[in-house]
């Protein structure tokens, strides 16, 4: 079965966003548990903690169908320490915040090398630093999201996916998130069938259909390989309908949250309603 929802706005409360996921028609959604342009955030209260559990409960929604994203500035490759520690602190944080509210799903980007160490070394960084919050935590899947490539941040190809999970010591607490737009910008032709064949391949074999939690569900505005991350609304950008088709209709992308984070986002309801019905 397909999960399709949206990445929600928390405002007023993390409690708030089950409803709002509800009434947009979402079977999945995303979320922010704190403010993600800031290091630091309240902490949760119990009647964040029990509102949450308990409108997830009223509105049929399982922590398999939830995946928060964290906070923007944390740089888990980061070449300093000081910073590189100041973003496992707060990638700490975020665990916890998890942890509180019962989600099993943790969304991230691997961060950017800024031109002062190798890919590599910022790829190896990203797994050390997961291990170290990894165990400190427990019961959460930290979710590495695949990046466009923009700039000096890290993660856009598949095999710098795998080097990372390969480095973290336990393998059942880690997984990918495939943005599509992200993907798309990255080289993967997921607009045609061949392209999608193919991207679905190589993500299989060099990292393994069952490490696979998450999908981010956006068009590009930019053309492939553009390395430029720039989301459009559903079959208004580069990929066009036919990848997301491809996608609706592969059961290798079943029961797993599918999130929107399309701009547009007052056309949610309509984008969800849609995608289910490419569904042959």
């Amino acid at each position: 079965m397909k999960y399709v929802g949206a990445h929600v706005s928390a405002a007023g409360g993390v409690e708030n966003v089950p409803k709002r996921a509800h009434d947009i028609g979402a079977k999945a959604f995303a979320l922010f548990t704190k403010n993600q342009r800031r290091w630091e955030g309240p902490p949760l209260t119990k009647e964040n903690i029990e509102g949450f559990k308990e409108a997830c409960a009223e509105f049929g929604y399982t922590m398999d169908q939830v995946m928060p994203h964290d906070s923007y500035l944390i740089n888990l490759g980061h070449p300093e320490e000081k910073q590189l520690q100041k973003s496992r602190n707060a990638f700490l944080d975020e665990l916890q915040r998890c942890e509180q509210l019962g989600i099993r799903l943790l969304n991230f980007h691997p961060g950017n090398h800024l031109d002062k160490m190798s890919v590599e070394d910022c790829l190896d960084r990203n797994a050390e630093s997961l291990n170290w919050a990894l165990d400190k935590t427990s019961g959460v899947t930290a979710v590495i999201e695949n990046t466009a490539g923009q700039g000096t941040s890290v993660g856009f190809r598949f095999e710098y996916l795998a080097r990372i999970i390969d480095g973290v010591e336990d393998k059942s607490r880690v997984g990918v998130c495939i943005d599509t737009c992200h993907a798309f910008a990255a080289g993967y032709d997921l607009s045609t069938e061949e392209g999608f064949r193919q991207m679905v391949d190589e993500f299989e074999s060099m990292i393994g259909i069952e490490y696979l939690k998450g999908i981010h569900l956006n068009d590009s505005q930019k053309p492939l390989g553009s390395r430029l991350d720039r989301h459009d609304n559903i079959g208004e950008g580069k990929i066009g309908l036919k990848g997301f088709e491809l996608l609706m209709n592969d059961p290798r992308f079943d029961d797993i949250p599918m999130i929107l984070e399309t701009p547009n986002t007052e056309r949610w309801p309509q984008e969800i309603a849609m995608l289910y019905d490419m569904i042959d």
